[in-house]
């Protein structure tokens, strides 16, 4: 048979085939085998389905400028910060205000309750619970991303994300009351109940979770159900009943009738007739702590905004819209460049260039410094980011000649009580570094410094310094541990500074803490750790199998059904394409930055640092990962993974990573 005479027949074929199934199936009017000659069919036409409305951001661009054009007027050089050509956003989409041209400042911008404290556009100093006293019109129009309104100017595109970070612990910052609370005696459970959270027009909120909390879950996920706001203190009671807030005096004392013999300072207090919480008799930890609510301020607040470490906004725009805050390209990236004070790159005429608390663009962005993350992260001072970025608390005397004035400064009340507000350290009023021109250059005497190093941010006035490799007797160490003369003019660049191995490599905090690490994920979390999605593992694998990309932390994805889903790996991007791609012969894990387009790194397997012969294989990691609990014998891991815990001395399901690679932190799991 030749292949005309199989053609002709396979075409009746399909036309014996077309004509069996003109009666099933094909609409009226219908003449092809293959479908309708529309994609729809015509008996949808006129069947009344209602078509969205557009959302802000499908509109014309006619329709955006005529919500900017007053605007741009005079802030010319302004831009829609989101930078995408697919988002189109009005000036008063979300800022509100006017933008009708040819309107004065007052007649355009929503004025404050509180003028005095917004005399220019710069974020305000210290301005502590200020946003609280506002109008949400005038919060809007400062800072669109502020949480007080974030749900009506982010939420119509970020709903998600919004909600999770309304209840994530970077707002609410529970395990801070928590800790505080518990371990004085105040509040006898250990899982806190005190958050901060605030609604419009400063209403202190309670925060509820989005699931019932059993307890199982609250032990397994360090969730809890709510969250209420902190008790005003002079309502709170002491946890111990002979704990009395102020020492002193020989009989119970009137209110509002003060002893004239009562010792100075010593005021006669003792218990109170009518019981706890009476006469004054109030808990010290909950006035520390609404204290340190205003020194330390969470997501609802602006930072200080008055000296390097300090810049920032509140709200989303905390993390979204990056200030100038330290100079070092390590921990800034290419942010770096714009310096540590502050200022304003931005080409509007309207924003002075020379005043501190402005952003560096009116720009969002998911490339993050780690010196943004400083900006709350800092406290306390020997944990948190300060290990990552391998700094501390200075001791206060290191190279000491350089920060005290050559005669001893002895300060006024009045000098104290200013210092105080600026910088929790009674010795910053004796110091130079109280004086903020003198603390934002501190890292510029780093080339005179004989015994350590300062970093360029100063988070609550702190003074920081680098932490290097030393022996026991206290010499600095190379690389290869090579001792290093202390009289070597070059000794701190030869030195090994312990900062951590991913800065060290070129990663920033977002690098590894993104999303629901970033975010929260809609449930109440009250400790750190429980909050995590990503774990090094979840990168690294283990010493039995590469990384799968799942994570395996507590702080997964919450799904519908009410649990907590790990998140897969594979599907994070970053702003310049997927964050993990594996090499065309699936042996190596690249990475890509997300600060730096053409910057991306390998991702060493810790299965291939214990196994001979691979390019990765390091004697010191091999023994430290497959020593057993015989102490002597190494070199082999288990062919059943199962069996790992309970062969390997340092299996993963004993321990955690952390417990020897931050090693040298002050603090209790650094050794713990």
């Amino acid at each position: 048979m030749n292949r005309p005479t199989i053609h002709l027949r396979f075409a009746c074929a399909l036309i014996a085939i077309g004509a069996a199934l003109s009666g099933h199936g094909q609409e009226a009017g219908q003449t092809s085998l293959f479908g309708p000659p529309v994609a729809a069919s015509e008996s949808l036409a006129g069947s009344g389905a209602a078509i969205p409305k557009p959302n802000k951001f499908d509109q014309s661009k006619a329709a955006v400028m005529q919500k900017s054009r007053g605007c741009l007027d005079c802030h010319k050089g302004s831009e829609d910060p989101h930078g995408s050509e697919f988002v189109r956003l009005g000036c008063t989409d979300c800022h509100g205000g006017d933008a009708t041209p040819g309107l004065t400042m007052r007649q355009a911008h929503p004025t404050p309750r509180n003028p005095v404290f917004f005399e220019s556009s710069a974020n305000p100093n210290d301005s502590s619970v200020l946003l609280n006293h506002e109008s949400p019109e005038f919060i809007q129009f400062v800072n669109p991303g502020d949480l007080r309104v974030a749900k009506k100017t982010c939420g119509d595109c970020h709903a998600q994300s919004v909600d999770h970070v309304n209840h994530s612990m970077m707002r609410h910052g529970a395990m801070l009351w928590g800790a505080a609370a518990y371990n004085n005696g105040s509040y006898p459970v250990k899982d806190s109940i005190f958050g901060q959270a605030y609604g419009a027009n400063g209403v202190p909120l309670a925060l509820k979770s989005p699931i019932k909390v059993t307890p199982e879950l609250q032990k397994t996920l360090g969730i809890v159900d709510e969250i209420f706001p902190l008790p005003r203190f002079n309502v709170s009671q002491p946890g111990n009943l002979f704990r009395i807030f102020e020492k002193g005096g020989s009989k119970l004392g009137e209110l509002g009738n003060p002893d004239p013999n009562e010792p100075p300072g010593k005021p006669f207090r003792r218990l109170g007739e009518r019981g706890l919480g009476t006469n004054s008799r109030v808990d010290p930890v909950v006035i520390g702590a609404h204290k340190t609510r205003l020194h330390d301020p969470l997501l609802d607040f602006f930072g200080s905004n008055n000296r390097p470490g300090d810049y920032r906004s509140s709200g989303c725009t905390s993390c979204h819209v990056v200030y100038a805050n330290d100079r070092s390209p390590s921990n800034s990236g290419w942010y770096s460049a714009y310096g540590n004070q502050g200022l304003s790159f931005n080409p509007d005429p309207m924003i002075s260039k020379k005043e501190k608390g402005h952003p560096i663009a009116h720009k969002f962005t998911r490339s993050i410094p780690s010196s943004q993350c400083m900006t709350c992260h800092m406290h306390q001072g020997n944990l948190f980011v300060n290990p990552f970025l391998g700094y501390t608390w200075w001791d206060q005397e290191s190279d000491g000649e350089f920060m005290y004035p050559k005669e001893q400064k002895n300060p006024t009340d009045e000098d104290m009580v200013k210092s105080l507000r600026d910088n929790p350290e009674a010795a910053a009023a004796r110091g130079l570094w109280g004086d903020v021109n003198f603390l934002e250059k501190t890292a510029e005497l780093n080339p005179k410094l004989k015994e350590t190093q300062f970093a360029d941010y100063h988070g609550h006035g702190w003074v920081f310094r680098a932490v290097f490799k030393k022996d026991r007797e206290g010499n600095l160490l190379t690389l290869k541990d090579e001792k290093i003369s202390h009289d070597d003019q070059a000794k701190f660049r030869k030195a090994v500074h312990m900062k951590d191995i991913h800065l060290a490599k070129g990663m920033q905090c977002v690098d590894c803490h993104f999303l629901n690490d970033s975010h929260g994920n809609g449930l109440l979390n009250v400790e750190p750790r429980a909050a995590t999605a990503i774990t090094c593992v979840d990168c690294h694998g283990t010493v039995s199998k590469h990384t799968t990309l799942v994570t395996s932390g507590k702080g997964g994805t919450l799904s519908k059904d009410g649990k907590v889903e790990p998140i897969n790996l594979r599907e994070s991007n970053t702003p310049y394409g997927p964050r993990f791609t594996w090499s065309a012969d699936g042996k190596r894990l690249m990475q890509q930055s997300s600060m730096e387009p053409n910057l991306k790194w390998e991702v060493p397997q810790t299965l291939d640092t214990v196994t001979p012969g691979s390019d990765h294989y390091n004697v010191m990691s091999a023994y430290a990962k497959t020593l057993q609990r015989d102490g002597k014998t190494w070199g082999a891991v288990p062919d059943d993974p199962t069996k790992c815990g309970k062969q390997l001395a340092h299996s993963n399901q004993e321990m955690d990573c952390q417990t020897c690679h931050t090693a040298w932190a002050t603090s209790c799991f650094g050794c713990h």
